[in-house]
């Protein structure tokens, strides 16, 4: 199928990954083959336009936009609305991906605290303790704590290691009177040769080779077998083991891992399935615990799910801080309104090790939490009061009161959205058509109510802010914009915002 632009025209969607290179107008060339997701974020087989067009395919799939002309697989479903880039993702989500429900309400009113880059796979009882312990001591507020991978006797017997941690139920209690939920890492790998490998064997409730064999993966940890998640009987086998975790006190899980990549597609399953279907099967089956967090999903749009954006580098490029707000704005015109910009100061964990040498960007790491601080969810894992000056650390604090400012208002967004689906960090375009904005990625729109404007370039002490016309607060003054760009400068944790006074 062969779409031709309509004049100053311009598309956004299909994988969340690719927000900096959104949107696509009728100058870009530009080929991409989503047959199967291969990023480690959200994919959706959606395209929607500025002039109220939408594209949607079942599956993955193929496009080319070179010389004016949009080319997709004839496959693909195109939608009219005679609206814009807001009517446009209402009618596609209406159609195929309405909502129904929202995560846990603490994931977003409560600071995420991950454990990962304090402790990588050292994850033990006596560390996580200390780590929530000075979370409190810090004056930081108690939260979300999520144990990452390393807390288990292996993967597939999610019960946790007796060695890190002698007295689980004691510990899950402390946290819940410190004020904490409790969150652990999960995947659908089982390592091979343990006695969880022996009775998934035994069930019949893992992926085949062609020839009968268990199907081996390679993935970041190594080699391990796969729960076949076409079986009813393998969610029920997973399901088994964390409701009793849930027994003990553990809130809800990270499922991590179930990207469409390590999936093959002579994988031998018990209903023939994707690779895309399988990670489509790993989000169903998370949507069922309030307390979730997904990194990657395929055709996860309307589900009731908290999805991060994929581990960032320590960095000011294109990997790193550079891309926060443009993934964000993709995730919400894709359908994943409840979005997190990764951990403050990136998710990568070897940016952080040996920082003698490597060097922590403390400014950086600032500006990461200024942006977070407006969005649905904020994460932090390297603890701020460990790895930054007093005065940086006092930035971080700033951010999160700009936070409990607004978070009433964030929340009624999250709120809405869960039976609306409407986007909570929204494009220029979506909430002003008519101005000309659809290429303005570096600023957002909280709700319909806020333009937020954080600094993201390293050395700067403010930006440039386009503001549409119409009357608007900044600071608690007045001003009236002619819809222009204007410099304001910015304290370090703190956005530029602009609330917007309607008629």
């Amino acid at each position: 199928m062969k779409i031709a632009f309509m004049e100053n025209e311009f598309w956004y969607g299909i994988c969340v990954k690719f927000g900096l290179q959104m949107p696509i107008g009728p100058e870009t060339e530009l080929e991409l083959d989503f047959r199967q997701n291969p990023t480690p974020n959200q994919a959706m087989p959606l395209l929607v336009s500025t002039k109220g067009r939408y594209l949607w395919s079942e599956t993955g799939f193929r496009f080319k936009a070179a010389k004016g002309i949009l080319e997709v697989e004839d496959t693909c479903e195109l939608g009219e609305t005679g609206g814009h880039l807001r009517e446009a993702y209402l009618a596609a989500m209406q159609k195929h991906f309405p909502f129904h429900k929202m995560p846990a309400k603490e994931l977003f009113q409560m600071p995420i605290y991950n454990s990962w880059i304090e402790l990588t796979f050292d994850q033990n009882e006596k560390d996580i303790m200390n780590y929530a312990e000075n979370i409190l001591k810090h004056g930081m507020p108690s939260g979300v704590l999520m144990i990452d991978d390393g807390w288990s006797e292996c993967y597939g017997d999610w019960r946790f290691h007796s060695g890190k941690f002698p007295e689980p139920e004691k510990m899950l209690e402390k946290l819940h009177e410190m004020g904490f939920k409790v969150m652990v890492w999960v995947c659908p790998y089982i390592t091979a040769d343990s006695v969880a490998y022996r009775e998934a064997e035994r069930e019949g409730i893992l992926i085949r080779t062609e020839d009968g064999n268990p199907y081996i993966a390679k993935w970041w940890n190594g080699y391990s077998a796969v729960l076949d998640l076409s079986n009813p009987k393998a969610e029920e086998w997973l399901h088994r083991q964390l409701k009793n975790l849930c027994a003990i006190g553990v809130d809800g899980f990270k499922f991590d891992a179930g990207d469409s990549i390590y999936y093959r597609e002579d994988n031998v399953t018990y209903r023939k399935i994707t690779p895309d279907e399988q990670s489509q099967k790993w989000a169903a089956f998370g949507e069922k615990y309030p307390f979730n967090e997904f990194r990657v999903t395929f055709r996860a749009g309307g589900k009731a799910l908290l999805q991060r954006l994929c581990d960032k580098e320590h960095s000011w490029g294109e990997t790193g801080i550079a891309s926060l707000i443009p993934d964000t704005l993709l995730q919400g015109i894709t359908g994943h309104p409840f979005g997190c910009p990764d951990m403050v100061g990136g998710g990568e964990y070897l940016n952080f090790q040996n920082m003698e040498h490597s060097g922590l960007d403390e400014e950086l790491f600032v500006r990461h939490c200024e942006i977070a601080c407006l969005m649905p969810a904020i994460q932090f894992s390297a603890a701020p009061f460990r790895v930054l000056t007093k005065e940086n650390f006092k930035a971080i604090q700033k951010s999160l009161s700009v936070r409990e400012k607004y978070l009433p208002y964030i929340m009624k967004q999250l709120e809405e959205s869960s039976c609306s689906g409407e986007p909570v960090i929204r494009y220029m375009a979506y909430e002003f058509p008519e101005e000309d904005l659809e290429q303005v990625t570096d600023q957002f729109m909280l709700g319909s109510r806020y333009l937020v404007a954080p600094v993201y370039e390293k050395g700067k002490t403010g930006r440039g802010v386009w503001i549409p016309k119409g009357k608007w607060i900044y600071q608690e003054e007045e001003l009236i914009s002619e819809g222009e760009k204007k410099y304001y400068e910015s304290e370090p944790g703190v956005p530029l915002i602009f609330e917007r006074i309607k008629k």
